[in-house]
Parts: C-alpha cells; sequence; structure tokens
C-alpha cells in the first residue's frame, strides 16, 4: 500500500510540473523592458523621419496623420502615443535636425572661432552648409512648405537652431571688426550676406534645378568666399 501511494505521488508531481509555468528570475524582466523601451524608441525615430517625408513632399497643411501612420505601418492612435499633438511631433522634427546637424559644424567651424583665418572660417563654414543643404534637401522644402503655410515650425527651427547658429558666426565677425581685420559694419547682416550667397546657390541646385554646369562644390565655396572677402576686408 506504501509502494501505491509513492507512485501516486510521483505521478501527481509530474503532472503539475508539466503544466505549472517555471519560475522566472526577478532580474529577467530588466531585458525585456529594455527590449520594449529599444523598440518604442526606434518607432518614434521611424514616425520622424516619415514625418520629415512626408511634409517636405506634400506640407503641413497637405499632410494627414493618417497617412503618417499608415506611412509607418501603425495605426492612429499608436502614433498618438508617441505624438499626442502635432506640435509635439514639430518639436520632435527640430530636435532631430539640431541634433543631427549641430555636430559637423561645431567640428567644422571649432578650430577658426579664435583664430585670424577669415578665409579658412568661411572655407570651412560654406563647405558645411552646401554638405547640409546636399545631403538633407527635405529639410529645405520642409521649411519652406512650412513657412508658406503659416506654419510654426520654422519659427521653431529658427529661434532653437538657425538663430543659434548665425549669432556664433556674427560673434566671429564682429570679434573680426574689433580686431581690424575686418571692415566694420552690421556683423548680424554681414553673416546673413554670407549666408544669403551659398544657401541661395543652394537651393538654386537642389530645389529649382538650376544648375551652372558640373562646377564641384569646392570651387563654388572658393569663388564666393572670394567675392565675399574682397568686400569685408579692411
Amino acid at each position: 500500500m506504501g509502494t501505491s501511494l509513492v507512485f501516486a505521488r510521483l505521478a501527481v508531481n509530474t503532472i503539475m510540473a508539466s503544466i505549472t509555468p517555471p519560475i522566472v528570475p526577478s532580474n529577467s524582466a530588466a531585458p525585456v523592458a529594455e527590449k520594449h523601451r529599444l523598440a518604442s524608441a526606434e518607432r518614434k525615430s521611424a514616425i520622424v523621419e516619415t514625418a520629415i517625408r512626408l511634409f517636405a513632399e506634400k506640407g503641413f497643411r497637405g499632410t494627414t496623420t493618417r497617412e503618417i501612420a499608415a506611412a509607418c505601418g501603425v495605426s492612429e492612435p499608436v502614433l498618438y502615443q508617441h505624438f499626442a499633438t502635432k506640435r509635439d511631433l514639430f518639436n520632435a522634427i527640430i530636435d532631430r535636425q539640431s541634433q543631427k546637424d549641430s555636430g559637423p559644424f561645431e567640428e567644422k567651424l571649432q578650430p577658426f572661432l579664435d583664430k585670424d583665418d577669415d578665409r579658412g572660417f568661411l572655407t570651412a563654414l560654406g563647405g558645411e552648409m552646401l554638405n547640409w543643404h546636399n545631403l538633407d534637401p527635405g529639410c529645405m522644402r520642409l521649411l519652406l512648405f512650412s513657412a508658406l503655410e503659416g506654419s510654426e515650425l520654422t519659427e521653431m527651427f529658427v529661434e532653437r537652431h538657425a538663430r543659434v547658429f548665425l549669432e556664433k558666426i556674427s560673434g566671429y565677425l564682429a570679434r573680426r571688426m574689433d580686431e581690424g581685420g575686418l571692415r566694420k559694419m552690421n556683423p548680424d547682416l554681414a553673416a546673413r550676406a554670407f549666408f544669403g550667397m551659398i544657401g541661395n546657390y543652394a537651393m538654386d541646385r537642389n530645389i529649382f534645378h538650376m544648375r551652372i554646369g558640373e562646377v564641384p562644390d569646392a570651387e563654388v565655396v572658393e569663388t564666393m568666399v572670394g567675392i565675399y572677402l574682397r568686400g569685408m576686408q579692411a
């Protein structure tokens, strides 16, 4: 009788083990949570990239949240989980551009900010400006759409990114004017004049497709820096 009871208990234990889920150590939740956060961040980044592309193609008013969600392969409720309002999406676009653009510009220009190499400074600046336009033409289209439609995105971009950059350039020019290396004038207007030369050329080429043959970027920058300095040097 005792032997039968032992076998019966073994049988019960075997059955219970087969249907009872294994105990998961408490620290195993961390990789799952980390994976979830990673997936969420990747989806958020994909939404931002998709929104930039669609806004650049159709404008803000011409692009609906439904189209953005469909292009990302998610539903509108999922889109709203990441960006509750369109302003939140605008903010994310500006953050993305600021993070993407600030590194290369800072790296190229920093060596010149405390020196008196005006040609080197402007050549580095002009080259990075053309690179920006060439590598990310959709951003300029997006900003132009925004300005024409009366959207606040362009103002946000100017306040949080472009104005800060312009102030750094005008600061360099103001210092060189004080040192006597450049003619005295309004440094803010002087900075905008150089931006206008390079920026207008880039927009003519990338947006309006007005090309002057196959002129290398280095030649474009060298020519415009020469013209600019002939009017600026003391």
